[in-house]
């Protein structure tokens, strides 16, 4: 995947084709290429028996240069925008959601935005972007999910290590990744609007297949998802070394928030490229399956559900690409990349709901992919902030804060007090 971002500023037409530049159609087909030939073949296969994502799929993702899209290219990445980044996730997860997701374990994640430049730190992006140095992410816990800024556990210094105790919960890929990134209290937060203060994020390199040191954990079992696991993770005074702090000590939360606009656009990527799954499975389906002598596709009722389910992840689409659009200009569009998260989701659930009422009692069997992608579909109004959290944001950015909001803030912090 040779391909560089274009240096012009794309007009953004009201059918979406301003923003798509040749180079950007090059990397989108050749995603869609990619996906129907290599990773759908592999979901439809292994999905079924919660297999793996096989080593042989993530080399040629690593060979088409798809964990170091937003590297840059001094560090062996390919130096593109969350633009591309999402063109790609779309098309991905149009074949599986769990590969469009392992793409985002690469790109260096929170070490390219709060790493130093120092040799280590240089290698380490250089094998992610080479799909050799892939993380997983530890931030919730068993008692906290949305409430980030509530997280319980600790980091003590001891000389020159940190000692990490605590538990942690939804970290996926904890056993495949090369390291895991774990988010820790390092100190109590100063006041009660002020709880984000005193997080720290720690790197913690381990072997392929393996937990860290002192660290146990069990997989969580899950109605979707497959491909890789997910983890609950207790740390049982975990020792890394000092210089395995990511950013300043005690500023982790802006590490957190920083990336959130790209991870909900990726997010949202993933539940467009769900959602086309369903719609062209369902589209196939209705020309086959025949029903009083024609097929289905003559009724007005399917004809009016496909219609339908194409407008709204079409609409999804283009709020997608001026979301991306307003990242990769350097614009603030936290209230839109939640509008976009929010609505791709909600509408990736509802498409791929109609797809399998289309197949009928087919679509309820793992005969058809379509249960799949209701499945992954479901999870998308979950992770990276819930719908209810998306619609907090929104509406706290058109409104204020309500006083409801302030108390739980101060009741939340007396509770950790």
């Amino acid at each position: 995947m040779n391909v560089t971002a274009s240096t012009k500023t794309p007009r953004p037409d009201g059918d979406g084709r301003g923003y798509m530049t040749e180079e950007r159609r090059l990397i989108r087909d050749t995603a869609r290429e990619f996906t129907m030939n290599e990773v759908l073949p592999v979901a439809n296969r292994l999905d079924p028996e919660q297999g793996q994502i096989p080593m042989e799929l993530r080399q040629k993702m690593a060979d088409m240069g798809y964990f170091g899209i937003r590297i840059p290219e001094e560090f062996g990445g390919l130096g593109l925008g969350a633009f591309e980044y999402c063109l790609v996730a779309e098309q991905l997860a149009r074949g599986w959601m769990s590969v469009a997701s392992i793409m985002a374990r690469g790109q260096a994640g929170w070490l390219r935005l709060g790493g130093s430049l120092s040799p280590r730190n240089a290698e380490r992006m250089q094998r992610a972007a080479r799909g050799e140095f892939l993380q997983a992410a530890a931030l919730s816990e068993p008692g906290t999910g949305s409430d980030l800024a509530s997280i319980s556990c600790r980091a003590v210094r001891d000389g020159d290590h940190w000692v990490i105790t605590g538990s942690k919960y939804w970290c996926t890929f904890a056993d495949g990744a090369d390291y895991i990134t774990v988010f820790a209290r390092t100190a109590p937060p100063p006041s009660a609007d002020k709880r984000y203060l005193g997080i720290s994020a720690f790197l913690i390199e381990k072997p392929r297949g393996q937990l860290p040191e002192n660290c146990e954990g069990h997989p969580i079992p899950k109605i979707g998802y497959f491909g890789w696991n997910t983890y609950e993770l207790s740390f049982q005074g975990t020792r890394v070394s000092a210089d395995s702090l990511i950013g300043e000590e005690g500023k982790a939360f802006y590490l957190m928030t920083y990336g959130l606009e790209t991870a909900r656009a990726h997010t949202a990527a993933r539940s467009i490229g769900l959602a086309q799954g369903a719609l062209e499975d369902a589209i196939a389906y209705a020309k086959e399956r025949k029903q009083f002598g024609m097929p289905i596709s003559e009724f007005q009722a399917i004809r009016f559900k496909i219609a339908t389910m194409a407008t709204k992840i079409q609409a999804a689409r283009q709020l997608l690409y001026f979301v991306c659009n307003e990242i990769d200009q350097g614009r603030r569009c936290d209230t839109e990349a939640s509008m976009v998260k929010y609505f791709a989701s909600e509408m990736a659930e509802e498409v791929t709901s109609e797809a399998i009422q289309i197949h009928g009692g087919a679509g309820y069997t793992k005969l058809y992919a379509v249960e799949r992608y209701w499945r992954d579909a479901r999870l998308t109004k979950i992770f990276e902030g819930t719908s209810e959290i998306q619609q907090r944001i929104i509406s706290d950015n058109l409104l204020g804060k309500s006083a409801t909001d302030r108390r739980m803030i101060e009741q939340a912090f007396d509770h950790l007090a």
